[in-house]
């Protein structure tokens, strides 16, 4: 059977998410008409007399047209196993009620199936496009899951100003302007405008900051911008370096170099050679950028290249992104997927789910050929309005690239096994050091950071099996007023109680995988960062709570004169002990406590910065952002606000006596 195609009755193998026929209505896929039809009934598992596995599906097949749409296969809990679709529902879904599977991954699936759900479309490219728009918001356990879906960064130039700026920008395209990229990453965003604002002199300010400027800020004095907010340049002659800079983030770059060449060669023919020293400047700031942009195809203006390959039972996925001629840079990528699909099932599966929030190229280059390749080019033709091509080069310049993605893909998921490889042999080695009764797959680390008791915050990170899992990390404001400030003692047990109060309400005592992640809720240990006294602490929380036999709680003290390498470890049952100073375990919890402490201090940073920027406006009831802003242009400082007088306060736009009175009162109140 060729890549490109499968018939409708094979097993579904692909991986999708899903979502409810209600709700799949309002989200659907940009580009596609929200006019999917419901079948007016969901299966319960009391339509099939409590039956499960294939028994159920082969009573509810009995319902189904023969129809294209999406199904989800939930077990008795209501949790969503699988998401897919169908050119025809009755036919897909007769196959699992045969009890016939390729796969032990689709007969543990059947078996743990009690109830399912369909969605009817008018096409199969419906079908598809709604099929990768559910599977983000339900993660079923059995699908395809991409575990990165942050959106990507763009370069943006607005047209909202008289003076143009250049900024980064992530999410909705709300702001008018011009848009470049996608950008790998806001690293690869940064350096480029960095090296934009030397070539181009463009602004990088807010526009507040613009309007209030008598005279050029530093970016002017080092030669970072061309001071338009104080008219050290004209603006004719900013519309110009505007210009420039957008035809080179356009592709036309080797235009507007030779450009500045020609401008370099006028000035120093012209003897002007401190505007030929600007010129030259400039002409190495844009070559700055394309160093580190690497390769830079001729032939291709728009494309994304897919590499896929396959190791250890582990699958790494690299993207190229290529925009205007230029390479914006490549992200490493490691779905989850069960190690028998094969790379053409997992990729075409990646390829749905990636594209279903962002935009889609004119062309997407792979490595080797994906399932249903024809549904895919058509359903991102019809999402992005235009002809969007798929294909697997075969020789030229396009083949060169792919190979350069596998490369890069080949050595990812290397480094990605080779890390693995140590953090299990590490997290064997901890269990032995403290007596775990097995190898713990979720660790927790807890320390607490504050200044004189002053902005408290309590700090929880994570690691597993594959390192540190930062979507877990958790940051706890210690709210008590019963504390006495500097209470370390009295903050941890704050934060444990809230901490597992909260896994009970959410988890109970299930030890098993949040849906749609391996990654399990409850921790098999905690480290604490303090010695016994902060041990008796976190005991009697958890003593309280009737966990104390269910997570093995670990005190870490520093050594005296606090010194790496002496600490000493607090277990249950045990005298406190030190580990020795070349120990790898010992390393590994350094490690871990280390990245705690950096947590909690960012934290802790982050709100003592938002308490000292704190405008004491904002504490007065019925002032909102229009009248703090009214009150502040009129006074100039809060300071000046708390001193006037209510006739005063009167005298502001939107400010009624009843309104000057509250704000009167709230600095007046002694």
């Amino acid at each position: 059977m060729s890549p490109g195609k499968r018939a409708a009755d094979d097993m579904p193998d692909l991986d999708y998410e899903d979502e409810g026929p209600e709700e799949a209505v309002e989200s659907a896929p940009q580009g596609v008409e929200p006019s999917f039809t419901s079948i007016d009934w969901s299966a319960e598992p009391g339509d099939a007399d409590g039956k499960a596995g294939a028994d159920v599906i082969q009573t509810l097949v009995k319902r189904l047209p023969n129809a294209p749409g999406v199904y989800r296969m939930m077990n008795a809990t209501g949790d969503v196993l699988y998401v897919g679709k169908a050119r025809s529902l009755k036919k897909r879904v007769t196959a699992y009620a045969q009890g016939r599977f390729h796969t032990n991954r689709i007969g543990r699936m059947v078996r743990e199936t009690a109830t399912m759900e369909f969605v009817v479309t008018r096409t199969e490219i419906e079908a598809l496009l709604l099929e990768a728009n559910l599977i983000k918001r339900l993660r079923p356990r059995f699908n395809v899951l991409m575990r990165d879906d942050k959106s990507f960064p763009y370069i943006l130039i607005t047209a909202d100003h008289r003076a143009p700026g250049i900024f980064k920008h992530r999410g909705a395209r709300s702001k008018k302007g011009e848009y470049f990229g996608p950008f790998a990453s806001a690293q690869a965003v940064g350096r480029t405008i960095n090296s934009l604002q030397r070539a181009f002199l463009i602004r990088s300010c807010t526009d507040s900051f613009f309007e209030n400027r008598t005279r050029p800020c530093l970016l002017y004095q080092i030669k970072r911008c061309s001071g338009p907010c104080t008219n050290e340049i004209s603006p004719e002659a900013y519309a110009e370096l505007v210009k420039e800079a957008k035809d080179f983030l356009s592709g036309r770059s080797q235009t507007v170099k030779e450009e500045i060449s020609a401008q370099m060669q006028e000035a120093a023919e012209e003897l002007d050679f401190e505007r030929a020293a600007i010129y030259r400047d400039r002409l190495a700031a844009l070559s700055h950028v394309q160093s580190h942009q690497g390769i830079n195809p001729q032939g291709i203006d728009e494309a994304d290249v897919f590499a896929i390959h396959q190791e250890g039972g582990q699958t790494c996925i690299q993207v190229f992104f290529f925009r205007t001629g230029q390479n914006w840079g490549n992200r490493a990528y490691f779905p989850k997927a069960d190690p028998a699909l094969e790379a053409g099932e997992v990729l075409g599966s990646f390829l749905s789910q990636f594209y279903d929030d962002k935009p889609v190229p004119r062309a997407i280059l792979l490595s080797g050929g994906v399932e249903e390749q024809e549904l895919l080019a058509d359903a991102f033709t019809t999402r992005a309005g235009r002809k969007v091509a798929i294909s697997v080069p075969q020789r030229g310049e396009k083949k060169d690239l792919v190979d350069h993605a596998l490369q890069n893909a080949r050595e990812a998921l290397g480094r990605r096994l080779a890390e693995t490889s140590t953090q299990a042999r590490l997290l064997e080695g901890f269990a032995q050091t403290f007596g775990l009764e097995k190898t713990p797959t979720r660790i927790e680390v807890y320390d607490n950071s504050h200044i004189m008791g002053t902005n408290a915050v309590g700090a929880m990170i994570v690691a597993g099996p594959e390192g540190f899992v930062k979507n877990q990390y958790r940051k706890f404001n210690i709210r008590s007023t019963d504390i006495t400030p500097g209470d370390d003692f009295g903050m941890m047990r704050e934060v444990m109680q809230r901490r597992f109060s909260r896994l009970l309400k959410e988890h109970g005592e299930n030890d098993e995988a949040e849906q749609g992640s391996e990654f399990p809720a409850w921790p098999d240990v905690i480290l604490i960062d303090g010695g016994q006294g902060q041990m008796t602490a976190v005991r009697a929380i958890l003593a309280e709570l009737g966990i104390e036999d269910k997570v093995v709680a670990i005190g870490v003290a520093k050594g005296q004169d606090r010194d790496a390498g002496r600490e000493r470890f607090f277990v249950r049952g045990r005298d406190s002990f030190s580990l020795p100073i070349r120990d790898p375990v010992l390393y590994f919890v350094q490690r871990l406590r280390d990245e705690a402490h950096r947590f909690a201090i960012g934290s802790h940073r982050a709100r003592r910065k938002k308490e000292m920027v704190r405008n004491p406006l904002d504490e007065i009831a019925g002032i909102g952002p229009t009248r703090k802003r009214a009150l502040l242009l009129h006074f100039g400082t809060a300071k000046a606000v708390g001193r006037a007088a209510i006739d005063d306060l009167m005298a502001v736009e939107g400010i009624s006596e009843a309104v000057a009175r509250i704000v009167y009162n709230h600095f007046h109140e002694k």
